[in-house]
């Protein structure tokens, strides 16, 4: 049976989605967007929202470093083991996020970002499986 989609192609749409996120973080983090509209509704302070969107950001920045060794566009010293491992986190993490996205406060996370972690967890499921 062949696969929809390759993990080549998976990688690429995740690296174009991250690139996406990391931007909406930014803005985020500049107040261009409220703060209020993210994390569940749930940060009650500007201190609140750099620690979490910094810590965001981090996170994210490490998935596309793993993706990019994952795709082969850069070499690091690390083994392909570790990197599905840190694949398989990644599956589990955005798959839970997903769930605790339906339940978020804000409207704009449930309709706009419940749909987002639910295909980065598959495209992740792919690149994992490769």
């Amino acid at each position: 049976m062949k696969a929809f989609i390759s993990s080549q192609q998976a990688i690429k749409i995740m690296l174009v989605l991250l690139s996406i996120v990391m931007v909406f973080h930014l803005l985020v983090i500049t107040q261009v967007i409220p703060y209020t509209i993210v994390w569940a509704g749930k940060l009650k302070s500007t201190k609140d929202m750099y620690q979490f969107e910094g810590s965001s950001i981090f996170i994210n920045l490490m998935l596309i470093v793993i993706l990019l060794v994952r795709g082969q566009y850069i070499q690091l010293p690390v083994s392909q083991q570790f990197i599905s491992i840190v694949l398989w986190l990644f599956v589990f993490l955005f798959a839970l996020n997903t769930i605790g996205n339906l339940f978020a406060k804000t409207n704009f996370e449930k309709f706009v970002f419940t749909p987002l972690t639910f295909i980065s967890s598959l495209l992740l499921f792919r690149i994992v499986k490769k």
